[in-house]
C-alpha cells in the first residue's frame, strides 16, 4: 500500500536564505529539526551522502545531498519503518515571489504497517513536522508561530511516556 505525506510552508525568502534550514540540519546551528519537543535527528557522518542515523525509532540513511536545496533519507530496514521501502526528504522548491520549504514521506508498505502508520506514526510525524517548519519560519523571519497539538497526538505522547517511565522505572510516570 502507498504512503504519501507532504508537509510545506512558504517563505518571502531568497531560495539560499531558505535553503539554510535543510543545511543545518543535525548539525549544531539546526534551525529545521524542532528538538526541544522532540528526539533529535542523529546522523553519525553529519548531513552527507552516506551518514546513517535517524531519530528515535525511525531508521534512515542520506541517499542525497543537495546543499541548500534538498536533503533525502532514504529508510533502512530497521526500526518502526522496517517493512517500509521509501524515504523521506526536505527540498526548497523556488516560486515566483517567493519559496517553499517541503517535506515529503512516500514509499509503500503491508497494510498493517499502512494503519501502524495512519493511526500512529503519522499523527506524531505530522505534529513534529509542523513544529519543525514553525522553527525555521520563526528563525527565517522572526516570527513566533506555533502549532498546537491535536488531542490524538497529546494522546499518543502520553502513552509514549508512560511506556518510557515504565521501561525507565521512572517514579515520574504521567
Amino acid at each position: 500500500m502507498r504512503i504519501y505525506n507532504e508537509h510545506e510552508r512558504l517563505f518571502k525568502l531568497p531560495v539560499d536564505k531558505v535553503g539554510q534550514a535543510i543545511d543545518s540540519l543535525a548539525g549544531p546551528a539546526n534551525i529545521l529539526w524542532p528538538v526541544a519537543k522532540w528526539i533529535p535527528m542523529e546522523l553519525d557522518q553529519g548531513l552527507k551522502v552516506g551518514s546513517s542515523g535517524g531519530h528515535g525509532f525511525i531508521r534512515y540513511t542520506v541517499g542525497e545531498y543537495v546543499p541548500g536545496k534538498r536533503a533525502v533519507f532514504q529508510f533502512d530496514q530497521a526500526g518502526a519503518l522496517a517493512a517500509f521501502d521509501g524515504r523521506h526528504y526536505f527540498e526548497v522548491v523556488p516560486r515566483r515571489n517567493h519559496t517553499i520549504l517541503r517535506h515529503v514521506v512516500e514509499g509503500d508498505c503491508d497494510l498493517k504497517n499502512w494503519l501502524v502508520w495512519h493511526l500512529l506514526i503519522g499523527p506524531l510525524h505530522d505534529a513534529l513536522l509542523e513544529d519543525g517548519l514553525d522553527m525555521a519560519e520563526n528563525s527565517l523571519t522572526g516570527s513566533s508561530k506555533t502549532t498546537s497539538w491535536n488531542v490524538w497526538v497529546r494522546f499518543l505522547l502520553y502513552l509514549l511516556a508512560r511506556k518510557q517511565a515504565k521501561e525507565t522505572g521512572s517514579p515520574n510516570m504521567p
